[in-house]
């Protein structure tokens, strides 16, 4: 971890204020937003959460040595205080500061969209790493800072571990930084203090809409990359899906130059004679007179998406397009992103993070067209999430499983059951079973497989994890899938 100290006027000298309290020149150790994490030093942040208010943690921040608070309402303890309109809004550009700014010393690469992000980061670091560049991932499988792996909780941080994250990559000399961009990162200011230089857009499908309340407002959230593509580091860039229907929005409002990729419309990196199989895709990417051979060892359509939007940065970023090409033939996938389990069985197992209609679909059907035997298909959808896509989960297996296990995904504090009724509201024309015990579910399948058919067990991917109520208990659906093919006699 990289050591810092700044006077608390270094911090807030260019920051909007409403008023400020105390010495302006204690020093600031370090920054939390949590009062039970707060070090003797720190700048505690008083965010107003969706549950609790951190004022109301304040007195208890300040007992355990906090030296200075960020507020939007002055508290009555002994330290200086900062009051701001939004603390949660200040405290990217806040944690910037004091973290030196680190994204203005290396190359950012955001990439947002409901899906694909993963694996389009996973991608970009395989291209760099080809080229010699030291490489940081921050996202949903955690984060890496040149092959260091750092544990992480959601698919894009906080603002002050974001800004501290960055810092160590600088610190490690890395000069490539790519990261998934959430829609709720957007909305609430995580990457506030990020200077991005180039913005990747996936797709928009739904997702989240138990906060962003419609497509618009998602749409809405996920367009402020774009349009804050600028700062002192140039050129910045665009790189858009022109496939999707969203690209239209996102190409008017972005502040950088676009270049669009696609299969379907005359993008500048598009996508020929495409071929999928069972063992990955290979086609052709015409660009700029130009045409590429690619090969990547992931099946189906959403592959070559994902591939294109890689080469497409490669080749901006100034890579020959045949390295770019040999990096991504030579990634042998991504955690939880189409893995097959593999322990002797004579059919396939799929395990695979689809937990929204369109990512589900995708994989299904993808799934479908290698499948000689049946494709049985097990799924949920995660409590105290998007209510309105579980029907919708449920009619896109229909549409291309032979038979369904509806499950539990992480309920958190709904009813597992009610969950699973609602997504069999949209169940129709295949034969399916309910369990609400995902490791039965997983089991049954298993014993139900016959030669020739595919298990795809989807909604969880790489997670180790599930959530009952508040609390988090080990799974790993390929571990489960491994223990029920080893009970079964598989070796």
């Amino acid at each position: 971890m990289v050591a810092v100290m700044k006077s608390l006027s270094e911090i807030i000298n260019k920051l909007e204020m409403q008023g400020s309290s105390g010495d302006p020149q204690v020093l600031i150790k370090g920054i939390a937003m949590d009062s039970r994490r707060v070090q003797p030093g720190d700048l505690y942040a008083c965010v107003p959460g969706f549950k609790v208010d951190g004022h109301d943690y304040a007195a208890a921040a300040v007992a355990s040595g906090a030296a200075a608070l960020v507020v939007e309402r002055f508290l009555p303890l002994p330290v200086p205080q900062v009051k701001v309109a939004s603390v949660r809004q200040a405290l990217g550009p806040i944690a910037a500061v004091f973290y030196g700014h680190p994204s203005q010393q290396l190359e950012l690469v955001g990439v947002t969209g409901t899906n694909g992000k993963t694996t389009i980061t996973y991608l970009i670091e395989a291209i760099a790493k080809k080229e010699k560049k030291k490489v940081g991932i921050i996202g949903t499988l955690g984060s890496r800072i040149d092959g260091r792996e750092i544990p992480g909780e959601r698919t894009t941080p906080e603002a002050t571990e974001i800004q501290q994250l960055l810092g160590e990559m600088v610190s490690a000399g890395v000069s490539v930084a790519v990261m998934e961009v959430s829609s709720h990162a957007l909305d609430l200011g995580r990457v506030a203090g990020c200077e991005f230089d180039v913005g990747i857009f996936t797709n928009l499908t739904q997702d989240h809409l138990d906060y962003h309340k419609t497509m618009e407002e998602y749409l809405n959230a996920k367009s402020r990359l774009f349009a804050e593509l600028q700062g002192k580091k140039q050129p910045k860039l665009s790189i858009l899906n022109s496939d999707d229907p969203a690209f239209s929005k996102l190409s008017q409002v972005s502040a950088a130059p676009v270049v669009s990729y696609g299969i379907h419309n005359s993008a500048d990196y598009r996508a020929e004679s495409v071929e999928v199989t069972a063992e990955g895709v290979r086609f052709q990417i015409r660009f700029r007179g130009g045409l590429q051979d690619i090969r990547y060892a992931t099946p189906g359509f959403f592959s070559v998406y994902n591939a294109l939007a890689a080469f497409a940065w490669g080749v901006e970023r100034g890579f020959a397009p045949q390295a770019v090409a040999e990096a991504l033939a030579e990634i042998p996938g991504v955690p939880g992103r189409f893995e097959s389990v593999r322990c002797g069985q004579p059919f396939q197992v799929i395990v695979d993070y689809a937990h929204t209609p369109d990512g589900l679909e995708n994989v299904a059907r993808t799934a479908r067209d290698f499948t000689q035997g049946r494709l049985i298909t097990i799924f949920g959808c995660g409590g105290d999430r998007d209510r309105g896509k579980r029907p919708l989960m449920g009619e896109a297996a229909s549409r291309w499983s032979d038979f369904l296990i509806v499950t539990s995904d992480n309920p958190r504090t709904e009813d597992p059951d009610l969950i699973i009724k609602e997504v069999l509201t949209g169940v129709s024309g295949v034969d399916y079973v309910a369990l609400r015990d995902r490791k039965e579910a997983i089991w049954t399948a298993c014993r139900m497989a016959k030669p020739g058919d595919t298990l795809l067990i989807a909604g969880k991917g790489h997670e180790t994890y599930q959530i009952f109520g508040t609390e988090v208990h080990p799974f790993d659906d390929r571990e489960v899938a491994r223990e029920a093919l080893g009970g079964l006699g598989y070796a």
